[in-house]
């Protein structure tokens, strides 16, 4: 098998400090990979040059055929939830369901990833993941599915999630080295928003026309596809790291690892905020087209779709992003519950959607440039386990956010949950905004001749 490039781990790299600046790393810390600054404008044929890799190339394929069945699926079993029980709540609780393991386990499946063949536990849980989509198809087609069928299968995928999400995120950089790893992320996330916005248009139809049982179906059959193109891809052609030996405080270290770094550790926060209030999008969307907009299923699966291609512009520009700075990611954040502070207060459908548009512009530019920064600034020995406790916090979050907004929704108003949806994440990255520009001596300047920058962010020493 091929070894990673010397210079991943020979050569002694700059750390990106709160302000975006390199200096030089402590001893222990000289595996760290670079954070890649581009000076200059990258050419449109450069947008996706990871996909030159023949192994991503084949990856990028099977996932975006199991991105669209995935959101067919996620969108189909709310859907269903919600008219088995008539209540918002419920289906809170089925995304709380599928999320609370990798609240509860996360730290143990990047361990598992920093430790074990990162392919063969991605072939192990769309196996798995595959076994429990054809059970819902089946349940669902011969109309004996109820509510609590649901809730368990959701659980058990959950379960399969913890060691599915570390592995994947890990196994990208085997998949293309760390040369192209910033572009093969934002790559990822252009699929899924892609698949995202295909996806639940699909399943809006399926469900007007045939019902939820076939959505879950061909998620069954697009999880078999991504098993088998796992086992085409060219063993001699990944990037393998070393296993990581097993020894005693590895979770600790983990978590040490992240806290003392602030490209991990601030990223990290506000995924927190951004999982717990603004993620669970799809439990308030259900609210708004059942109970405010009354737009039934077709309308449930466009306003995704909205989000989706918005997500999807995102996804893009995010492969053209020039420089990526820790500040930029808390704007990003800061900008995504701004947009949904305003669709809470759109006064029609359409204002409403074009809102949700832009959210999901935002919300891509913070998910992807939070994950490159954390991959990034995590060495490669312990980036399963830096990785793990990112998606815990991401993921996880969700299993708190789903019910309580979708209690909010219910019994108090679906544009109130919007704006505390919005409201929470929005302050507090005004709030990490301050106190970064405070540790870092920045201020802002403002020059309104300046017509190109009216707005530039500068050091306050040298300003002085």
């Amino acid at each position: 098998m091929a070894p990673p490039p010397p210079s991943s781990a020979t050569v002694t790299q700059p750390v990106i400090d709160s302000a975006g600046s390199a200096s030089a790393p402590p001893m222990e810390d000289i595996h760290t990979q670079p954070l890649p600054v581009v000076a200059e404008h990258l050419p449109w044929r450069h947008t996706f040059i990871s996909l030159k890799v023949p192994n991503f190339r084949i990856f990028a394929m099977g996932h975006f055929v199991a991105v669209i069945a995935l959101w067919m699926q996620r969108i189909a079993q709310d859907w269903l939830v919600l008219q088995l029980s008539g209540s918002v709540t419920a289906v809170g609780i089925t995304v709380a369901l599928q999320f609370l393991p990798s609240l509860l386990f996360g730290p143990w499946g990047g361990m598992v990833a920093d430790r074990f063949a990162k392919r063969r536990i991605l072939i192990l849980c769309q196996s798995l993941a595959a076994v429990l989509a054809a059970t819902l198809a089946v349940l669902a087609l011969t109309g004996t599915i109820e509510v609590w069928h649901v809730y368990v299968i959701a659980l058990v995928l959950g379960l399969v999630t913890v060691l599915d999400q570390p592995a994947r995120q890990v196994f990208v950089h085997e998949l293309v080295g760390p040369k192209y790893l910033r572009n093969a992320i934002s790559v990822n996330s252009t699929t899924f928003q892609l698949g995202g916005l295909i996806g639940p248009a699909l399943a809006g139809l399926l469900l007007t026309a045939v019902g939820a049982g076939w959505a879950f179906a061909a998620n069954a059959a697009a999880c078999c596809s991504t098993v088998a193109m796992l086992l085409v891809l060219r063993k001699d052609k990944l990037f393998v790291s070393a296993p990581a030996p097993k020894s005693k405080g590895m979770l600790r270290a983990g978590l040490r690892y992240a806290l003392g770094k602030p490209t991990i550790f601030w990223p990290w926060l506000m995924a927190g905020f951004i999982a717990v209030f603004a993620m669970s999008l799809p439990v308030l969307l259900a609210a708004f087209a059942d109970n405010v907009f009354a737009v039934g299923a077709g309308g449930y699966g466009l306003l995704n779709a909205l989000v989706a291609l918005g997500a999807l512009a995102g996804a893009v520009a995010s492969t053209r992003r020039r420089r990526l700075r820790l500040r930029s990611v808390v704007f990003c954040a800061g900008m995504y519950g701004a947009m949904l502070c305003l669709a809470s207060l759109a006064p029609s459908m359409a204002w409403f959607g074009a809102a949700i548009v832009l959210s999901g512009f935002w919300c891509l530019m913070f998910l992807t440039g939070s994950n490159q920064l954390v991959q990034v600034s995590s060495n490669m020995g312990i980036r399963g386990r830096v990785m793990s406790l990112y998606i815990m916090v991401l993921i996880g979050g969700q299993a708190l956010g789903g019910p309580m907004l979708g209690w909010i929704a219910e019994h108090a108003d679906p544009h109130a949950a919007l704006l505390v949806s919005g409201g929470a994440p929005a302050l507090a990255a005004l709030t990490v905004s301050v106190l970064l520009a405070r540790k870092a001596a920045l201020t802002l300047r403002v020059d309104l001749k300046d017509r190109r920058r009216p707005l530039q962010i500068v050091d306050r020493t040298a300003a002085a």
